[in-house]
């Protein structure tokens, strides 16, 4: 894949992310309309609803559209649903609408986009195209809170226009991922499609079944700290930009400089360790009302933590089962990733609005405790003969 087809996938990846990323604003979206966190939690349960949705259909449009223009449409429906969310009151009908486009768009792109990937790669060169993918879309998901937040902030916008510019951008990432199927060269052996529901007896009887719930647990301190971000930080003096603005730079630049030294960690170790300083991010948010400089320390744990535990225990996934049962166990890792994403704000909601923000704290904390305590039980569990998988 050249620099100019890579020119497209790239660009029309972060300009998707966004789309992602402005659900982080949806907690003040709702409060200004009168409503609380329980609403966003709402909205982001219908999101998962969609994520399943894209997750069961998206192979079906792959073999019919192509993955490229499966990945486009699932970029406009992200689109559409952002700029539902400023369209509609939440107390309307079709305020349904949004979070199911949301979550239908953000399932069915994560996994049409490595497919159009894997179409369009050697296996040579493929790891270092799906590192700069999932770059890319964590500067996305990061760097459009920061910037919107910014807008917000010093230049005045009212958010619904912000949610209408996102979605406007995530119109332009469609056009630019089409255009990417176009002028990229498509290699002529596809991936073979599994069924992957037949196929979830044989991955969970294997060792994937460990890093497939790690990553629920851990997209659950993710997507608390996110979406919940400027509720935690009510009351201090701490500001959100701040936090989105480090935890993206921080991903990026982890990314970029530490995989290779992660890499060259036995896998056991880098996820224990990884998944450590993740715990430490969450609890530091403890100490920000009363050390706001705790605010920033968490971000960058957090983004050192998560950012790079996902591709680490993502490959686990892989590398647990035999090869016959790796898409599927790419899926099932995809679909716990979303209703740990996606799920637990419905409940994070509840926790905050009727017990507070140091009982979401620390469900989070527990949250990152559990996946520590499953990575240690993966290690202590004998490899099971993969040929029986």
């Amino acid at each position: 894949m050249g620099p100019f087809s890579a020119f497209f996938v790239l660009i029309g990846t972060l300009l998707t992310a966004s789309g992602y990323g402005a659900t982080f604003f949806l907690s003040m979206h709702f409060r200004s309309l009168g409503g609380n966190d329980l609403d966003t939690g709402l909205a982001l349960a219908e999101a998962t609803v969609g994520t399943l949705v894209g997750v069961l259909v998206v192979g079906r449009f792959a073999r019919r559209i192509g993955s490229a223009r499966t990945t486009a449409l699932a970029a406009l429906c992200i689109g559409l649903g952002v700029i539902g969310f400023a369209a509609v009151d939440r107390m309307s009908a079709p305020g349904i609408l949004p979070g199911f486009l949301v979550g239908f768009g953000w399932g069915a792109f994560c996994l049409a986009a490595p497919m159009s990937l894997t179409e369009r790669t050697s296996d040579a060169d493929r790891g270092f195209w799906f590192m700069r993918f999932g770059t890319i879309q964590m500067a996305g998901i990061g760097g459009c809170p920061a910037v919107a937040a910014m807008a917000i902030r010093s230049w005045h916008w009212p958010l619904t226009s912000v949610f209408y510019v996102v979605g406007g951008l995530c119109a332009v990432a469609a056009l630019m991922l089409e255009a990417f199927g176009r002028v990229s060269p498509h290699r002529d052996e596809a991936p073979v499609q599994q069924d992957w529901l037949r196929e979830s007896g044989a991955v969970w009887r294997t060792r994937a079944a460990y890093p497939i719930v790690m990553i629920s647990l851990c997209a659950c301190v993710f997507s608390g700290s996110m979406t919940f971000q400027m509720s935690i930080i009510r009351g201090t003096h701490a500001q959100a930009g701040t936090f989105f603005s480090l935890y993206a730079v921080t991903v990026v630049v982890a990314r970029w400089l530490l995989t290779r030294v992660v890499v060259r960690l036995y896998h056991g170790v880098a996820t224990r360790l990884l998944l450590a300083i993740m715990v430490l991010g969450t609890a530091a948010m403890f100490v920000v009302p009363y050390q706001p400089a705790f605010h920033s320390i968490s971000a960058v744990l957090l983004g050192i933590g998560y950012g790079l535990v996902y591709p680490t225990i993502q490959a686990q996934a892989v590398n647990d089962c035999a090869a016959t049962h790796r898409q599927p166990a790419l899926t099932w890792f995809v679909v716990a990733y979303f209703i740990g994403t996606f799920g637990f704000p419905a409940v994070a909601s509840w926790v905050l609005v009727h017990i507070g923000t140091p009982a979401l704290i620390g469900l989070m904390a527990a949250c990152g405790v559990g996946a520590l305590v499953l990575a240690v039980m993966r290690d202590r569990h004998a490899i099971a003969p993969l040929s029986n998988a």
